[in-house]
């Protein structure tokens, strides 16, 4: 077997379905540390999101790196997305794997293997699209291909991030003119991600942010429709800017993907109606268990770098208790208490914020889904870490 179709097999095999539970389960008896969603929660930010950027004229195209779950995929196209985005081509292959059969890779590829597997993968769903941002990714894409392919080819703008993309007029003309006269690829369009936007302070900063941006992608947009080659996809944008990017007229749709569940990074840069991101609700939440109790005014907890993000500080209680949260090790976090606050007792199930929503949920192989304040059901997060060889050999 060879090591494309060894690498298939493996992610497929990973198990993706709904486990229904016999008895629901109390969250205070859950095994901690936890990764726990308030179901009703998110199906109300699922909700708002698709009705608000319909309500703009705009599609959603959100993007599974934040869950890496395909049943919370199918449930995004069920709301209406016009497709899924994955952050990697291994990504990709577990949802299309699960059913999932329109998604976006939103980074280039730079090996002969990828660009295979992507070509087999577009056989196997109704719509795959990657981004290009050079002439050596998209010649691995022509010469994986064949006249009877249609893998769809977006290129990548970059304006200010200087991450991944393309700011050269030249070369977004010369790799969309490319794509589209390549049997078995398809121009499909552009993207463009600010990233180093989404978390700026303060609403009105990141609109005038984001609008100077689009204004560069859409002379690039203009100068690609004088060509005759009019882009049918402009994808971009995250939670951060959901309610800006609805306002550029050549936007498409939009590649939210925190606004499942939020944290504490998104909610502290304010809406347009505050100081706090109160748009879309907490649903996700990480429960530990107080274990010990070392000395006085500190208790230690089950949850420490494996448990939470640390990219983005220390996680916060969700009910807004008074103490403070000091990482204490790969497996631990102690609790210090402020002034006159009550700590929890040993034994308590204590429920965090996640501080970063995308890389917590990475932690873990599945979230326990809750309503009423019990576990009803578990979703695997069948795409988390997405190594080649992370499922077991047989």
């Amino acid at each position: 077997m060879g090591a494309l179709d060894e690498a298939l097999r493996q992610v497929r095999a990973r198990p993706w379905r709904r486990v229904v539970l016999e008895r629901p389960v109390p969250v205070d008896a859950l095994p901690t540390p936890a990764l726990l969603i308030d179901a009703d929660a998110f199906e109300r930010n699922l909700a708002r999101m698709s009705s608000s950027l319909v309500a703009r004229g705009k599609g959603m195209r959100p993007h599974a790196k934040t869950h890496k779950c395909p049943l919370i995929a199918l449930r995004q196209l069920e709301q209406g997305a016009v497709g899924i985005c994955a952050a990697k081509v291994s990504e990709a292959a577990v949802l299309i794997g699960a059913g999932v059969d329109r998604v976006l890779v939103t980074s280039p590829v730079a090996d002969a293997e990828r660009a295979g597997l992507l070509v087999a993968l577009s056989r196997a769903c109704v719509a795959l699209d990657v981004v290009v941002d050079s002439q050596f990714g998209l010649d691995l894409l022509r010469a994986a291909v064949a006249p009877g392919d249609r893998l769809g080819v977006l290129v990548d703008v970059d304006v200010a991030m200087g991450r991944t993309g393309t700011r050269e007029l030249e070369t977004i003309l010369a790799l969309a003119e490319t794509a589209r006269a390549t049997p078995g690829l398809l121009f499909r369009g552009i993207q463009h991600y600010a990233g180093q936007i989404m978390h700026l302070d303060g609403h009105a900063e990141r609109r005038a942010r984001s609008h100077a941006l689009w204004e560069v992608v859409a002379k690039f947009v203009d100068a690609l429709t004088a060509r005759g080659l009019a882009p049918e996809v402009v994808t971009g944008g995250g939670t951060g800017t959901y309610d800006i990017d609805v306002e550029i007229p050549c936007v498409t749709d939009l590649q939210v993907g925190s606004y499942l569940f939020m944290d504490h990074q998104y909610r502290v840069v304010g809406g347009a109606g505050g100081p706090v991101f109160d748009d879309f609700e907490l649903a996700l939440q990480v429960v530990v268990t107080a274990i010990s109790q070392p000395r006085k005014g500190l208790i230690t907890v089950d949850g420490g770098y494996k448990a939470f993000a640390v990219d983005a500080g220390p996680p916060v209680p969700l009910d807004g208790s008074r103490f403070e949260y000091r990482f204490a090790g790969d497996e631990h976090g102690v609790l210090i208490g402020q002034g006159e606050a009550e700590l929890p007792r040993l034994g308590e199930r204590i429920r965090f914020v996640a501080p970063h929503c995308d890389p917590t949920v990475n932690l873990y192989d599945w979230y326990w889904v809750c309503r009423d304040g019990e576990a009803r059901e578990i979703w695997p997060i069948a795409a988390r870490g997405c190594s080649w060889w992370g499922a077991r050999r047989s």
